[in-house]
């Protein structure tokens, strides 16, 4: 009818126009903003790259069997993941995590220790299922994992990412081998990595973490947050912690990794429960996913599956007890020992 056309704009009229523009100009400055930071982001992915070193010679060898004087048959132990798990940065086999849990697991148990290395360095979680299948033929007692730090620098989505993990982890238990995995670590404590790279970093790193916590044991796997690099002494101490690429932890990093991880190991595998008098504060049962935010937050975290009531779900969700590791992160690496659950730095083969 051209009623529209023949109306006299008026002061609404002009304060909605007036909004539009703003709008737009807000919209465009917000785009502008992400493309800045989009281009700070890949600038500081392409330095780091060029800061980290690449994989040079591949990591010691730690397969064999460790406490071999002990009596009864070995315990098989298979070690799973990336270059964490294959210990990349050390030169001695007796410095690789798989010799320190091993050593460890043998002094605790008193019995002799097979390990089988099938961790490959670079890996993603979608390199599980190869390893798994390997690590499957040595009839293993006890898995551990230490995955998805290449899955946050590749961007894999952590859906998939997780998705593959589970997988790995539901093949394990259903031949009857216990897991225990090492969620990824914040890769925000990374020094190479700058703000803005490193708060993005350590989010996804995070998110990733909690969600493979989650899935971990809902598959019937217990899990320990590696969080950032394993406690403010990869923080402050970051010298001494990391090895010489400034990336993977040092052979003292190796160590305190594994005296995080080896009492979890001892009560996946049920022939041991650890000695601690005092409970530490923030321990207790909780629901899963609110379980797997906490270890996010606090490196060392332990989460595993419980029952409340004879029951293994509440209103919120699958039962999960949390504990802390009363020596993680404190004072210097724990000393070995036959009376403490830290790994040694000897092992033989």
């Amino acid at each position: 009818m051209g009623v529209a056309g023949s109306v006299v704009p008026g002061p609404r009229w002009h304060r909605a126009r007036q909004i539009a523009r703003m709008a737009a100009i807000g919209t465009g400055a917000t785009a502008a903003a992400f493309v800045a930071t989009g281009g700070v982001l890949l600038g500081q992915a392409r330095q780091a790259r060029r800061t980290i070193p690449m994989a040079e010679a591949p990591p010691p060898r730690c397969d064999g069997v460790y406490g071999a004087k002990c009596p009864g048959r070995p315990l098989t132990m298979v070690v799973l993941g990336d270059s964490s798990a294959a210990s990349y940065g050390v030169h001695r086999r007796r410095e690789t995590l798989g010799a320190l849990l091993a050593t460890g697991l043998s002094r605790r148990l008193h019995r002799p220790v097979r390990v089988h290395r099938f961790a490959v360095v670079g890996s993603l979680s979608a390199g599980l299922r190869p390893q798994v299948e390997s690590a499957l033929e040595c009839d293993p007692d006890v898995a551990v994992i230490l995955i998805g730090g290449n899955d946050v620098t590749n961007r894999t989505p952590p859906g998939l990412a997780v998705r593959y993990l589970v997988e790995a982890v539901r093949a394990l238990r259903a031949a009857g081998c216990e897991v225990v995995v090492g969620t990824c670590p914040d890769l925000g404590a990374i020094q190479p990595i700058q703000p803005p790279l490193r708060w993005l970093a350590r989010r996804w790193s995070r998110q990733l973490a909690a969600a493979q916590t989650v899935a971990v044991v809902e598959a019937g796997g217990w899990t320990v947050s590696l969080g950032d690099m394993l406690g403010p002494r990869f923080v402050a101490e970051p010298t001494r912690m990391f090895a010489w690429d400034r990336f993977h932890p040092s052979a003292e990093g190796y160590a305190v990794a594994a005296a995080a991880l080896l009492p979890t190991v001892i009560s996946a595998l049920g022939v041991g429960a650890e000695r601690r008098p005092v409970p530490v504060r923030g321990e207790g049962v909780r629901s899963l996913p609110e379980a797997a935010q906490e270890a996010a937050r606090h490196a060392g975290t332990e989460v595993s599956g419980t029952q409340v009531r004879g029951r293994d779900r509440g209103p919120a969700g699958r039962w999960a007890h949390l504990r802390r590791r009363a020596f993680f992160g404190v004072g210097a690496v724990p000393q070995p020992g036959p009376a403490t659950d830290s790994p040694t730095l000897e092992g033989s083969a």
